[in-house]
């Protein structure tokens, strides 16, 4: 269980960017923040594993406070996937080792590289594991950084707006594999998304941010009509087409 207690953070010279922000979420479940820009959603991913100290409040998984963790213990149990993906001139399977970090002592064991290979298995990056990442396609780049993020066997990942780059092909690809992982390996998975349909289409669970604080959290029965409109302004509804539930604006 990772909990989230009375979390706020600002920017230095700037106001309170997240006030008070409280949730949980159980294991084997696949989060959406969402909110309007510049609402605080990736702030808030960010301080969950050291890249930014919150000014209060706890990160408990397990009933242990992250925020209290040495970054490599951290590195542990979270992972995190950028938006932007460096374009190094560095081997894929380089790239995914890089996972391994947090437990390597001397070098690399037998086992290490055991972990690597089944996470670019998994995500299906194995055939291009001697191609350098600078070579790759947008969606390859991104499912590389996700076999980083798997080698490091975390309790919880982190993704900030994982498929704003890619096609509609990537972006659906991507969001299955990580939902299928969060689900097969009871992991939780935390997802910065601005696309509501896309949300809807992979998530379990939706915390809508307005305000730097939280408006609404739980299943997608919270996105209603007055949800959509308080906090994104616009008159739309939620509706069933063909199984699917999608966001349909009014004109």
């Amino acid at each position: 269980m990772m909990q989230v207690k009375n979390l706020s953070y600002h920017y230095k010279g700037c106001p309170e960017v997240l006030k008070d922000v409280s949730f949980d979420i159980a294991p084997g479940k696949f989060l959406a923040i969402l909110g309007n820009n510049g609402v605080g959603k990736s702030t808030l991913l960010k301080c969950f594993n050291h890249i930014l100290k919150p000014d209060s409040g706890e990160v408990l998984l397990d009933g242990n406070d992250l925020l209290q963790l040495s970054g490599r213990e951290v590195a542990k149990q979270v992972a995190f996937v950028s938006q932007s993906i460096p374009s190094t001139q560095m081997t894929v399977h380089d790239v995914v080792m890089l996972g391994r970090r947090p437990y390597m002592k001397w070098g690399f064991t037998e086992e290490d590289h055991t972990i690597v290979h089944n996470a670019m298995h998994r995500l299906d990056v194995e055939d291009m594991r001697g191609r350098f990442v600078n070579q790759l396609s947008g969606g390859e780049k991104q499912k590389v950084m996700l076999a980083r993020a798997l080698a490091q066997q975390p309790q919880v990942l982190l993704l900030d707006e994982p498929t704003s780059a890619l096609d509609i092909q990537n972006q659906y690809q991507v969001l299955k594999m990580v939902r299928d992982i969060c689900h097969k390996d009871n992991m939780i998975a935390v997802v910065v998304i601005h696309d509501l349909n896309l949300a809807l289409r992979f998530c379990d669970q939706f915390l809508l941010l307005k305000d730097g604080q939280v408006y609404r959290y739980g299943d997608r029965s919270i996105l209603d009509s007055t949800a959509l409109k308080e906090v994104y302004g616009v008159d739309a509804r939620i509706v069933e087409i063909e199984g699917r539930h999608m966001v349909l604006v009014e004109e």
